[in-house]
């Protein structure tokens, strides 16, 4: 049995970067370490539970009451018992070691990192880089450290990426942050793991990791949006970047906010009891002050986007609407 059990745990704790029942492919320069140290505990937890289990059921048998044999009188042995204490008491010292030194690495990021920003918000995530890039899917450099700093427009959230086994709350009022360095170019996961509403489960993204020159040629082409794209294109690409439709559907299906379908030149009852109708102004309104006129039958739930979206911004908004027939 003793063979076996650390035989097992052997094998976990050098297993490589390939997927197991537990984990999805280590993607990440602390992947590995994390992952040892889980093992680790998890093999030792198998053996000593085993192990305790098969003692008390071989005690059950030898030790069994009999028909009219006097009560066993108590032993006692010493070795024994300084086994079953010194050796657990090892065993949680080496645990607690690599686990605050592991810890520590994934708390703190190198000096050079390369920063990117997030914003969590009912249910998207949003990604702004150094040259005021924003995007809804994490972009970054393989090999190179990135530190994110994450704040939440709302409720608390929680960013993780199995792949990197890296995980950190977003929680409003502050900024939080995580870091990891990537050494794998391809998509990895996101997901949010703080329950944050009716859509938690709706809350993903992804993670693209490039090539460095592969990188570079991104960033100077996702900043570029209204060179590249017409107007629509442009407004389109923005609404899907900042979140939007997760509150405001296509179809005329029911949801957080109204619908979109059909919204230009729509005549909308607010809340306060009057009405207007959809044009330029209540659009970019709406955009910069939500609170200002809100639709009858919603609440006053959106954030706003004053200091996120330029004018240009909001034009290629408009005219994305005006095709929504």
């Amino acid at each position: 049995m003793n063979t076996l059990a650390f035989s097992l745990l052997t094998q976990a704790v050098t297993a490589g970067s390939e997927a197991t029942y537990w984990f999805p492919p280590q993607a990440s320069t602390t992947a590995a370490d994390i992952d040892w140290i889980y093992y680790f505990i998890y093999w030792i937890s198998v053996f000593f539970t085993v192990l305790i289990i098969a003692a008390g059921l071989w005690f059950m048998i030898k030790f069994r009451s009999k028909k009219n044999a006097p009560p066993a009188a108590a032993g006692h042995n010493t070795a024994l018992e300084v086994t079953w204490t010194v050796v657990p008491a090892i065993l949680c010292v080496f645990i607690f070691y690599f686990g605050l030194t592991g810890y520590m690495d994934t708390h703190t990021p190198p000096a050079d990192s390369y920063v990117v920003n997030v914003t969590g918000v009912k249910w998207a995530w949003s990604f702004t880089y150094p040259d005021g890039t924003v995007s809804d899917t994490l972009h970054v450099p393989v090999n190179r450290p990135v530190r994110l700093v994450m704040s939440s427009e709302d409720v608390i959230h929680s960013l993780f990426i199995p792949a990197f086994r890296t995980k950190q709350d977003v929680v409003p009022g502050r900024y939080t942050e995580e870091w990891f360095e990537a050494n794998q170019v391809g998509e990895f996961d996101i997901f949010c793991t703080e329950y944050c509403g009716t859509k938690h489960s709706e809350m993903l993204s992804k993670v693209v990791v490039h090539a460095e020159g592969d990188f570079t040629k991104w960033l100077a082409q996702a900043g570029n949006i209204h060179e590249r794209m017409s107007p629509v294109e442009a407004g389109e690409l923005l609404v899907k970047q900042r979140g939007c439709l997760q509150c405001h559907s296509l179809d005329g299906s029911p949801a957080t906010g109204p619908t979109w379908k059909g919204i230009w030149g729509r005549n909308e009852k607010l809340a306060d009891g009057s009405s207007l109708t959809v044009d330029e102004n209540y659009v970019r309104t709406s955009i910069l002050q939500p609170q200002a006129q809100v639709v009858a039958g919603y609440g006053p739930v959106m954030p706003t986007f004053q200091g996120k979206l330029k004018d240009r911004d909001i034009t290629a908004i408009i005219e994305y609407f005006k095709t929504l027939k």
